[in-house]
């Protein structure tokens, strides 16, 4: 990959600049992780660059993180980050990687904390979600065979990988030996094993309903826009108390 600089007025200088194929860990961390334009992880001491999911997976993956929020406003009992934080897995024979999934999720009673000034998260993230990136097989198959090897060593709880075709989507929790195991839907609705009454249709990552007709929607409304629904309800009432008076809203 070689990238284009820029002078300090903002202009091409003319000047490229190719990263080094191999890298040691501090120079990572001082030079990389920032890196302006460009989302870099460390693989053992290679630079492997964030590829791009299409349209229709970031759709999928708006959406759900939304979900996410809501879930987490309702019941704050973790944080997420974005793929601007990083964190280290420590593998079988020595190997260690920096991954930037696209979200994280740290539980509140994780044993590390995840701190207001942190800019790398020093322990294991509970729940690792990646949009697929489809640009090359070398690109899907690192989402859904590397990744999923990795963050099964590094004793992440769950594991998603989200895929707005329908193609690749997986969801994963950590079994006994160490080993993901698909989260197996009941109904057509999945319910994590990491965040206890967070659950959604599958259909639902691909159709992304509207969140104010999810409220009334048994699987979701224990924490979609719970106060919008009781509202909503305290306004059904009031029009039927009117009408039972003689009395048409308008």
């Amino acid at each position: 990959m070689t990238i284009q600089c820029l002078d300090n007025t903002g202009y091409q200088s003319g000047i490229t600049y190719s990263p080094p194929k191999f890298v040691t860990e501090t120079e990572y961390w001082e030079k990389y992780y920032d890196y302006p334009d460009v989302t870099y992880e460390w693989n053992n001491g290679y630079l492997e660059e964030k590829a791009m999911s299409d349209f229709a997976t970031y759709l999928t993956y708006k959406w759900f993180g939304k979900l996410l929020e809501y879930y987490l406003m309702t019941k704050p009992i973790a944080e997420t980050v974005g793929l601007e934080t990083g964190f280290c897995l420590n593998l079988p024979k020595n190997v260690k990687k920096v991954r930037r999934p696209d979200l994280g999720i740290v539980l509140n009673s994780n044993l590390i904390p995840l701190l207001p000034k942190d800019r790398s998260y020093k322990g294991t993230f509970d729940l690792c979600i990646e949009a697929v990136s489809d640009s090359t097989q070398a690109d899907i198959e690192q989402d859904t065979k590397d990744k999923k090897i990795e963050y099964a060593q590094g004793k992440v709880k769950e594991y998603y990988i989200l895929d707005g075709h329908d193609r690749y989507s997986k969801l994963y929790c950590l079994g006994n030996g160490g080993i993901y195991t698909p989260l197996v839907a009941e109904k057509g609705v999945i319910k994590s094993t990491v965040l206890p009454g967070f659950q959604f249709r599958i259909e639902d990552l691909y159709n992304c309903p509207s969140f104010f007709e999810m409220t009334e929607n048994k699987v979701y409304k224990n924490f979609v826009l719970p106060e919008y629904a009781k509202a909503l309800q305290r306004a059904k009432q009031l029009v039927e108390q009117l009408r039972a008076l003689g009395i048409e809203p308008k």
